[in-house]
């Protein structure tokens, strides 16, 4: 597979299209296709929770990389909902292709 294809939800509501290289976090997708409201600003080692989303369709089928920080992290946030992750803990993979992704309100 080239590419993965998923469906994004910015924080204002608008829903995009994305297909990214397989292998590559989802916190590097987002930020690679230009949605800069995902700060992310410790670049991908679970210790910020800025890079916040809610996998609102195939969370089962994403390959994690997390531990007990990702949990302590988002513990921290006001808008932890069912299916929240952080984006850099979330490995792209063919099981990914298809999944609905919301960006989280910013904290």
């Amino acid at each position: 597979m080239d590419t993965i294809e998923f469906t994004v939800i910015a924080r204002d509501g608008s829903k995009g299209a994305l297909a990214a290289a397989p292998g590559i976090s989802l916190m590097e997708a987002l930020r690679d296709a230009g949605y800069d409201d995902l700060l992310a600003l410790c670049g991908g080692c679970s210790s910020c929770a800025t890079c916040h989303v809610i996998i609102e369709e195939g969370a089962e089928n994403l390959r994690s990389v997390s531990g007990a920080d990702e949990d302590d992290l988002l513990d921290s946030s006001d808008h932890r909902a069912p299916g929240s992750r952080l984006s850099c803990q979330l490995i792209l993979d063919s099981k990914a292709a298809g999944i609905v992704v919301r960006i989280a309100a910013q904290d």
